[in-house]
């Protein structure tokens, strides 16, 4: 009997709808955002996640119309003179709720998935149990919303609490991210744990992923939460009221003290397949990492054509390039920066930018440079000298044979500074050239600034 009031609720009620809309707004924000998780599993269990800022508010308000049903149609005395229990009568209303929301949710992640599967090199089975910590996040906000909606069969209900539903998904988690950072942007402290009771997730590096101890204990609060709702959805006297809260009181208590603090950069770590090498040795070797092995055909042609030109100016050139498996400096979880340097006859290159199809974007030409530059570059762990960067662009204008293009972030003196210096050094022999070139890149490998900063001292008086 349960189940035949169940699939009429499905045709005939108010979730169906709501799951259509859910449906057709999740999959219009993510197929318009195919950059941010084309080719990478976690990027777009990542991005389903942070995607509930919008569908939880939805999934709340929406709950509350349903739940204003019977007050609307103005049954509610009749259905309480019935002897018939009344959990009996709101189960399959709120399980076609949750059968609405939660197929929405998984249809939009299998459609999402079609941008994936063509160019992914790595499938992270983490990335399922991320993903579908958004389950149990939107039966639990439906049925809330359906109990408050019961409670207050108001008009207003399902506006306010779609707005209180996107303050407390999207904006207090940045707000208490901002509460930890000073004005130079450095955290001066952790984030509370109880942070990650909430179930939206920003900013994780494509090398990351969530510890699956976190994706159970935030399940764990989201069940009870929505055990909550449940039973707040049935309850009629105060006692059943109070014991309803007990569920969400209880799973708050246990998740809190094992979650860890840091937000999301606390529930991250790094996953070691994910920053595998992947090598492509028909020529000088050149490697990228496993969760961006699609971006590898793009790369092997301008990474062999930089260091054609390497060789063809510099005593000892590097004979191989490797992406750089650096964890981004906004996703690391302290402030540990223990150099990890790379030997002289490599060059470490970042990962070029990805287009919506997921492959590699180079359509405005930065790549090129960013791999000559990265010859004068090695991870010392420490801040440059303030004049580095200025040196490594006429480093790398010398390899180009090019004078320096003017940065965005020079200043006038900078731009003469740099024409000045190229000059001087251009104007020397090309045996001299080399050696001094080659001198300066020996200390930058040896982290010694002396020798790239010297380039600058050539200026022309």
């Amino acid at each position: 009997m349960t189940g035949r009031i169940l699939r009429i609720e499905l045709r005939r009620s108010a979730a169906l709808s709501i799951g259509l809309l859910s449906l057709v707004t999740g999959a219009v924000l993510l197929l318009t955002s195919t950059q941010f998780f084309v080719g990478r599993w976690m990027q777009l269990a990542i991005f389903s996640r942070s995607m509930l800022m919008v569908s939880l508010p939805f999934a709340l308000a929406g709950g509350a119309w349903l739940g204003q049903r019977d007050a609307r149609y103005r049954v509610n005395e009749l259905f309480a003179s019935t002897v018939r229990p009344r959990w009996q009568r709101v189960v399959p209303t709120a399980g076609a709720l949750a059968v609405a929301v939660a197929t929405a949710y998984v249809l939009v992640f299998l459609i999402a998935a079609g941008w994936v599967v063509p160019t992914a090199g790595y499938f992270p089975a983490s990335a399922i149990v991320v993903a579908a910590v958004g389950v149990p996040a939107l039966v639990a906000a439906g049925w809330l919303g359906m109990a408050a909606g019961r409670a207050v069969p108001r008009v207003v209900t399902a506006p306010i609490l779609a707005v209180v539903g996107f303050v407390l998904v999207g904006l207090v988690p940045d707000l208490v991210t901002m509460a930890h950072i000073d004005a130079s942007f450095t955290r001066v402290r952790p984030e509370p744990s109880a942070l990650l009771l909430v179930p939206t997730f920003n900013g994780l590096d494509d090398f990351q992923t969530i510890a699956t101890r976190v994706s159970l204990l935030q399940t764990l609060w989201l069940v009870s939460l929505a055990v909550t709702g449940l039973l707040l959805l049935g309850a009629v006297r105060r006692r059943a009221i109070a014991f309803a809260v007990l569920p969400a009181v209880l799973g708050g208590a246990v998740a809190v003290p094992l979650l860890p603090v840091g937000g999301t950069r606390g529930a991250a770590v790094v996953d070691p397949v994910a920053i595998e090498l992947v090598c492509d040795d028909d020529g000088p070797q050149v490697c990228v990492t496993r969760t961006h092995a699609a971006l590898l055909p793009d790369v092997v042609g301008p990474a062999r054509q930089a260091l054609g030109m390497m060789a063809a100016k510099l005593p000892n050139a590097p004979v191989r390039a490797v992406q750089s498996r650096q964890i981004a400096y906004w996703g690391r979880l302290g402030v540990d920066t223990t150099p990890t340097r790379h030997a002289d006859d490599t060059i470490v290159f970042d990962a070029p930018a990805i287009g919506p199809a997921g492959r590699a974007d180079l359509s405005d030409g930065y790549f090129l440079p960013s791999l000559l530059e990265a010859a004068w570059r090695q991870d010392c762990g420490e801040q440059p000298e303030p004049d580095e960067p200025l040196a490594r662009t006429i480093a790398t204008a010398w390899l180009n044979g090019q004078p320096p293009t003017p940065q965005r972030w020079w200043e006038p003196a900078d731009i003469e500074r740099a024409q000045s210096a190229y000059q001087a050094l251009v104007s020397l022999p090309q045996a001299e050239q080399r050696d001094r070139m080659a001198a300066a890149r020996a200390a930058a490998m040896d982290c010694r600034s002396d020798g790239l900063l010297a380039i600058l001292a050539e200026e022309k008086p």
